[in-house]
């Protein structure tokens, strides 16, 4: 099984979050499925993180049509699930709509198994501006029932990139302070963020704050893929081609819409 893992940052970048990717899912996938880690060019954004950028909704249409059609090729080499490794699920809808094989979001795939599991969750991030589209993902998935907020990491954006260069302990503190706000506020499950801190977390293997765990969304959405392959592949589940979303024409025509458009 070879899994097409799209992060939201530039490789080389941070030699350390690298390291960090490739030994997690490495460790999280099963024998014999392969996770390649694809990431965005290095000319998106000129910093080490794309923290600056993606504060913006029309930065982030951009991403969204870049991750859309990185599904879209992912299916084209052969894939057999494509997964989007960040939070705020860039290009999500579009995604699903030009690629047959599974298509799975950071975001959606961790509030749909905390409520599943009976879990009340808050999203502990560094980027305050995406409290506003991560909660409007929440309100789409039906979901704010369960919702118990986005709590601030203070300073995230200066001691997240240095902890991703090694200097892990003020990022682990604030992240738990964070933390227990959300927790006062009655969360029962705590999902990172962004990838970003979910690696760092891992790293130092941190699971659990006061006996509330701390989803693992990176690994959580390669299993996710295994299974929804598995699936597939055994006649559980299988894609719909039924609705607007989900009707696809013939494989030619997007194939030629594809050299048309992007080129």
């Amino acid at each position: 099984m070879r899994i097409w893992f799209q992060k939201h940052t530039v490789e080389g970048r941070m030699p350390l979050l690298d390291q960090w990717y490739e030994e997690h899912l490495r460790r999280i996938a099963r024998p014999g499925t392969v996770v390649d880690v694809h990431t965005l060019p290095g000319e998106a954004y000129p910093k080490t993180i794309p923290e600056g950028v993606v504060r913006y909704g029309a930065v982030e249409i951009f991403f969204s049509q870049f991750f859309a059609r990185q599904a879209f090729e992912a299916e084209r080499q052969g894939y057999d699930a494509f997964v989007i490794g960040t939070s705020q699920d860039p290009g999500l809808r579009e995604a699903r709509a030009l690629a047959g094989i599974p298509v799975l979001g950071y975001g959606e795939t961790s509030f749909h198994v905390a409520a599943m599991t009976g879990h009340d969750f808050a999203i502990v991030g560094f980027i305050p501006e995406l409290a506003e589209p991560l909660a409007e993902n929440v309100a789409a998935a039906g979901l704010q029932h369960r919702f118990r907020g986005f709590s601030y990491i203070e300073d995230g954006a200066t001691i997240v990139p240095n902890a991703l260069q090694g200097d892990i302990a003020p990022f682990l503190a604030a992240f738990e302070t964070a933390a227990r706000r959300a927790i006062a506020d009655g969360a029962q499950l705590i999902i990172p963020g962004e990838g970003l801190p979910n690696e760092i977390l891992i790293s130092e293997g941190v699971t659990e704050i006061d006996g509330v765990p701390i989803l693992d969304s990176d690994g959580l959405i390669v299993k996710m893929a295994e299974s929804l392959v598995d699936m597939d592949r055994m006649g559980i589940l299988s894609r719909s081609t039924a609705g607007y979303w989900m009707r696809r024409p013939d494989a030619a025509y997007l194939d030629h819409l594809a050299g048309v458009f992007w080129k």
